[in-house]
């Protein structure tokens, strides 16, 4: 048995399919966890599942990186959503004709309890910032994320978020893992 600790429900709804795909039991501990504040999403996800400190149980983070802006919000994409939205976004990307972006996802897992065992695993979705809010789908940054390939905003066409999804990534890859390391 595995464990997911999120508050998302949509997150490990998406995460228990995955897991069924490959045979593998998934349960969700919805508790809140520490974050730290650092530069990088696996630092912040490898100091996060330290501390929680149980084996076998896994997290999950992501941020949306533009390039124009240095990779901003990158790790402070949730804080940056709950304030200044996507149409805060948009501002700043004003007259910004370069509108390269991806989203990252990752999902830190734990081994072993002590010494900590972390595995991290990464998944990214590129794509580009679109010039004004399209869609009602999906939530977050998708109303302005027009992942690479195609002329929609993943708010727009919530199937082709699934398909491409940056945290269905990661956690295939966490899950393949796991289903060979039995």
């Amino acid at each position: 048995m595995f464990y997911f600790q999120t508050t998302n429900k949509h997150k490990f709804k998406e995460a228990k399919e995955i897991f069924e795909k490959h045979g593998l039991e998934l349960e969700r501990i919805p508790e809140k966890y520490r974050e730290i504040q650092a530069s990088s999403l696996e630092e912040v996800a490898i100091e996060s599942i330290k501390e929680i400190g149980k084996k076998n149980v896994f997290i999950e983070d992501a941020g949306l990186f533009i390039k124009a802006l240095k990779g901003f919000p990158g790790v402070y994409s949730s804080y940056v959503e709950k304030t200044i939205g996507n149409g805060g976004i948009l501002k700043l990307m004003q007259g910004i004709e370069e509108r390269d972006a991806k989203f990252v996802s990752i999902v830190a897992f734990l081994e072993e309890v002590s010494p900590p065992k972390v595995k991290v695993f990464k998944g990214v979705v590129k794509g580009n910032i679109s010039y004004e809010v399209r869609g009602k789908e999906g939530f977050g940054f998708d109303p302005i994320f027009i992942p690479q390939g195609y002329n929609k905003t993943f708010a727009e066409d919530i199937n082709i978020k699934m398909r491409l999804s940056h945290r269905k990534k990661s956690i295939e890859k966490l899950a393949r893992y796991l289903r060979h390391r039995r």
